[in-house]
């Protein structure tokens, strides 16, 4: 049988013959039960609360058709270098306005209270240290993926949309407000809660489905040769090293763990959910209002014969949940804030070293803390897969690779200095470039000319790239807002 490329559709019209000859086989296995199942399934279809679910579900019982997955590609094709060869350490020059940092106002150090949860709800469940609770939906306990085809997640949805399901949907909205929840932060609160109910994942994955289509995100359900479940999510962002899919001119992904070779070909539909639209957007613009699980962390480098220390605190809540996000776009990560305890402890010690400083001098200190405060080791020497970390994270774990330092980097010169910078991707490499009236490497953006500054080379100063990028174009430039909140 030939395939067809980047999730384009085919007919797989033994499909549903396999799928009549499964039902078939499981009610001769299942007699007893068999009838009573029937009964609910059909009591449910008499009872949906949505007027859309009745054609919606007659839609799900059509033929599905065959869709072969695109394996997006990494964010790096190229291995980053394992090592790269420090510069000897070099003065920098001495130029520009005397600097003083402002710190924080106490404004931005309010924050909200947690939720509280109600006792009488007797479905609780721990989110990053918060607890939530929900309330019991005795009847979603009668969907079961029976048979285990097409068939079976028609039935499924047949019982759910004749649930109370609105009393859920308004649970996880009002804590997607109070923990200032993102569409990723709503999505895994919906995956954690979806299994909680369902100890079984085929179960579980749909009535998640479920949900987002009814939260109006835009999902679709799938099934894979061995009858397991798959949701396809339409996102606002390219996802890496995942599996996608087309449909109408948008993309969707499997963004849960999988084994590539297991989803090389789906059963799907092409039509959405009606009024289901919204794509999943992984910006963030403000971090959760999670627990408060308070670590210390202290780091110290030498910089001109001198041992510079620091410490500060950071919330492993917030990193846990960071830990959590996919590979996508890289400005999610440049423009993503930081938590105002780590932020204002660093600024604080890196005041007492900055104040007093000619700006050249102090953009030098930071781009050299970032280059020495950290070990390089690339992701898959310490994760073991591909991971691009948000700017709090960089400071927190032991290592860090070239794309994790540039977010950092940037940041900090953004919200320290209030000046313009911009991610420079090469094939194996990410450094920065700033909009400065400094001489040395650089690089034009916006017709505008920008100076090099590698967080990643160590001992490099402001305007000395790697040799090998100097004569090379960058593949592209990674947009950072000057406007971003900072918690």
């Amino acid at each position: 049988m030939q395939h067809n490329k980047d999730g384009e559709q085919k007919l797989f019209s033994l499909f549903g013959l396999f799928s009549l000859i499964y039902i078939l086989g499981s009610s001769l296995l299942f007699a007893g039960s068999f009838e009573d199942f029937k009964r609910v399934q059909s009591e449910s279809f008499h009872k949906y609360k949505d007027k859309r679910d009745n054609e919606f579900n007659k839609y799900l019982k059509e033929q599905w058709k065959e869709y072969t997955a695109y394996i997006t590609k990494p964010l790096f094709q190229e291995q980053k270098p394992e090592v790269i060869t420090p510069l000897e350490e070099k003065k920098a020059l001495n130029v520009g306005p005397i600097v003083k940092i402002t710190l924080p106002s106490q404004k931005e150090q309010i924050e909200k209270k947690a939720p509280v949860v109600d006792e009488k709800k007797a479905i609780k469940l721990d989110f990053f240290g918060r607890e939530l609770g929900f309330s019991p939906q005795q009847e979603i306990q009668k969907a079961k993926f029976y048979p285990r085809a097409q068939a079976g997640i028609s039935n499924f949805f047949s019982i759910l949309a004749s649930s109370d399901y609105q009393i859920t949907l308004a649970e996880i909205q009002r804590y997607k407000k109070e923990l200032d929840l993102n569409d990723w932060g709503v999505y895994l609160l919906v995956k954690q809660f979806a299994v909680l109910q369902y100890k079984d994942k085929d179960e579980a994955k749909i009535y998640m489905w479920f949900l987002f289509n009814k939260l109006q995100y835009d999902v679709k359900i799938a099934l894979n040769e061995s009858k397991h479940i798959y949701l396809l999510h339409y996102t606002k962002n390219q996802v890496y090293s995942k599996a996608r899919f087309r449909f109408n001119m948008k993309n969707y992904y499997i963004l849960s763990s999988y084994q590539v070779e297991d989803i090389k070909n789906i059963y799907t539909y092409a039509q959405s959910y009606p009024n289901a639209t919204k794509a999943l957007d992984f910006t963030l613009d403000r971090l959760p209002q999670l627990a408060k699980k308070i670590k210390s962390k202290h780091i110290s480098f030498r910089e001109n014969n001198k041992v510079y220390q620091y410490t500060y605190h950071y919330n492993q809540e917030i990193i846990d949940f960071m830990k959590t996000y996919p590979q996508v776009n890289y400005s999610v990560y440049f423009n993503a804030p930081m938590e105002v305890i780590l932020y204002n402890d660093l600024v604080r010690d890196l005041k007492k070293d900055l104040d007093g400083k000619k700006m050249s001098s102090a953009l030098n200190f930071v781009l050299h803390f970032v280059q020495k405060a950290f070990q390089y080791r690339r992701d898959q020497q310490q994760f073991g897969y591909e991971k691009v970390m948000f700017a709090e994270e960089t400071l927190v774990y032991k290592a860090s690779d070239c794309e994790d330092r540039a977010v950092l980097f940037a940041y900090l010169v953004k919200h320290i200095f209030g000046i313009s910078v911009v991610g420079v991707k090469y094939s194996d490499h990410i450094s920065t470039a700033l909009y400065i009236p400094m001489r040395g490497d650089t690089v034009i953006y916006n017709q505008r000319r920008y100076v090099m500054a590698d967080p990643t080379y160590i001992n490099a100063n402001i305007g000395q790239e790697i040799p090998k990028y100097r004569d090379i174009e960058p593949e592209y430039f990674i947009q950072i807002e000057m406007k971003s909140k900072r918690v």
